[in-house]
């Protein structure tokens, strides 16, 4: 059964015994927390369990309103529903909320402590509620029609990717609750996950920007899940429900967290839930640490107690810090003394604005975190308005040159354990010489990145696509996903020093790659055409297969053009082939 508003749509069905979905179908959403681009839209789901009494399990976005509660109200009166299971408070599950504590003022909100806390500052009405944790239960009794007993268990998952999060696991029908966790941002009507592949980049795409940055969160996570009975599906927040595949996608979770977690240097990115811009801006720089392939954990100043916030600071090796309210209550004012007692000389710390509107100025804080002796990991990156495209692609840029300190030992092994013959027979593998250009967003949300390129190579003639090996830690590497378009600028041998010069040099965070340069704007979608180039190709992403260091990149040429026919392309030749 569904019910449509133009481009927002419900979905409501029956996935197991008394158990029903009803997902919010986002279709043309392109951006989530505005630094993650879509390309498929994304889903909001909840779940309505009924079993001697009646649980719901989440809400919706607040865009749903005049369509979710009345689908809501024909499946049940909502006076019928006694357990509201909030899985976290994140607006897009939580934004209805309080639409239904005026529907029903005696339903029972059953979440984390963490979650009540954010919901009184929420919903801004007294509700009645029921604080859980690991192990804790809900029983809804036994369903005298299907004869199953719904008994709820709960699984505390703090930092998937909020710090409030708590999963639910239905032991009536084998159905763990999972919110965030193992989604994806990914609109169809398929309930199910029936054809992997097809949802496959937008599952990885998901984890590498909201759970790869908790990964250490997701592996014990996976270790509270090894000790439920067999989950028969994992009823997720966003996309479609995970249930033909499940063994497959708990794998890459557990193995692609496994790798993020290996070692012991890691840098720890402290933010202030529900503060300002905390949130994004923390999880922007978390993902760029993570594209260095260094390791990353958020650290919630405001959840996490003293003891485990000593350890995760004192043990990193790079610690960035938020700007913090003026005013600070009590508890925050502890938690801020326990991480600057916590630090030491050796880290290296950065700070960011969280624009919360009555921030201590971030050249202060920056003031008394040097005063300790540590170094710079990054210059303050200071908001000034409302964050946009920019400042998100800022604050990934300095994390990723975050992360590439953090590694630099690590390269540079890498760079001397190849044998010497084998390296210098690599290196005579030659290539031309290009320019990757991509561009999204418009006006203040725009988003504009360049690389150079020698490993680029036709791979097809009908239709006619070509590869490129991109590098993890490029900038230009997160508009590259499925589906976006980038330009490939062709340089010319009698002419390419000074492109190369420029875009091989080092930019600082936000920086524009394109100031100096002569570009044509409009010519190509994807991105500018570099008005000195022999050629441009504009390209749309098709595909993406993940190497140990590099995204070998699939896409279709669907325009191009020659400026000089008599030219010819840049050689690039090389002495080593373990580095660039």
């Amino acid at each position: 059964m569904a019910a449509a508003t133009g481009r927002l749509s419900l979905q409501c069905e029956v996935i197991g015994a008394d158990t029903t979905t009803i997902r919010s179908l986002d279709w043309d959403r392109s951006r989530f927390d505005i630094e993650f681009g879509l390309r498929n839209g994304t889903t909001y789901n909840s779940f309505l369990v009924r079993g001697e009494r009646t649980a719901l399990i989440d809400s919706s976005h607040l865009k749903f309103e005049s369509t979710w509660l009345p689908l809501v109200q024909e499946q049940i009166d909502p006076k019928a529903i006694d357990h509201l299971i909030v899985s976290h408070t994140e607006p897009d599950h939580s934004g209805l909320i309080g639409h239904l504590i005026d529907l029903n003022p005696e339903i029972e909100i059953v979440a984390s402590k963490v979650a009540i806390l954010f919901l009184e500052n929420q919903v801004h009405r007294p509700f009645k509620s029921r604080a859980v944790k690991s192990g804790e239960e809900l029983d809804l009794g036994t369903n005298p029609a299907s004869g199953v007993q719904h008994r709820f268990e709960f699984l505390s998952a703090p930092n998937l990717h909020w710090p409030d999060t708590i999963f639910s696991f239905d032991h009536g029908t084998g159905i763990l609750y999972t919110c965030d966790a193992f989604g994806l941002h990914y609109c169809s009507d398929e309930v199910f996950d029936l054809d992997p592949g097809a949802i496959a980049p937008d599952f990885r795409f998901y984890y590498d920007c909201l759970m790869g940055p908790n990964a250490r969160s997701v592996l014990q996570a996976l270790k509270r899940m090894d000790g439920l009975p067999e989950i028969h599906t994992i009823a997720v927040g966003h996309g479609p429900l995970l249930r033909h595949h499940l063994s497959h996608w708990i794998s890459d979770y557990r193995d692609w967290s496994s790798v993020r977690s290996q070692g012991e240097s890691y840098a720890a990115v402290c933010y202030l839930s529900q503060y300002g811009f905390c949130d994004r801006l923390s999880q922007a720089i978390a993902h760029g640490i993570g594209k260095a392939e260094a390791q990353v954990q958020l650290v919630d100043l405001r959840a996490t107690d003293a003891q485990e916030l000593t350890a995760l600071i004192g043990d990193a090796k790079a610690v960035v810090v938020p700007t913090w309210p003026a005013e600070a209550d009590s508890d925050l004012q502890a938690s801020i003394g326990t991480l600057l007692a916590a630090l030491h000389p050796k880290q290296l710390v950065g700070v960011y604005d969280a624009f919360g509107g009555n921030d201590e100025p971030i050249d202060a804080v920056a003031s008394q975190l040097r005063s300790q002796g540590q170094k710079e990991a990054f210059a303050p990156l200071r908001i000034r308005q409302l964050p946009d495209g920019q400042d998100y692609q800022r604050c990934e840029e300095a994390g990723t040159d975050l992360g590439q300190l953090l590694t630099r030992d690590k390269a540079i092994a890498a760079m001397k354990s190849l044998d010497g013959d084998l390296d210098k027979a690599l290196g005579r593998l030659s290539g031309g010489l290009y320019v990757v250009t991509a561009s999204q967003g418009e006006n203040g949300s725009r988003r504009r990145s360049a690389m150079v390129a020698s490993w680029v190579s036709q791979a097809s003639f009908s239709p006619p696509g070509l590869t490129i090996a991109v590098a993890k830690d490029r900038a230009i590497e997160t508009l590259m996903q499925v589906g976006d378009r980038f330009v490939l600028n062709v340089l010319r041998d009698d002419n390419h020093q000074p492109l190369l010069r420029h875009f091989l040099k080092r930019f600082p965070p936000g920086a524009d790659r394109f100031a100096g340069v002569n570009t044509l704007e409009g010519v190509a979608a994807g991105g500018p055409v570099l008005g000195d180039a022999l050629a441009y190709l504009s390209c749309r992403v098709d595909q993406r297969m993940e190497g140990p260091d590099h995204w070998i990149i699939y896409a279709v040429v669907e325009q191009g053009n020659v400026a000089d026919a008599d030219a010819r392309t840049a050689v690039h030749h090389r002495k080593v082939g373990n580095h660039y």
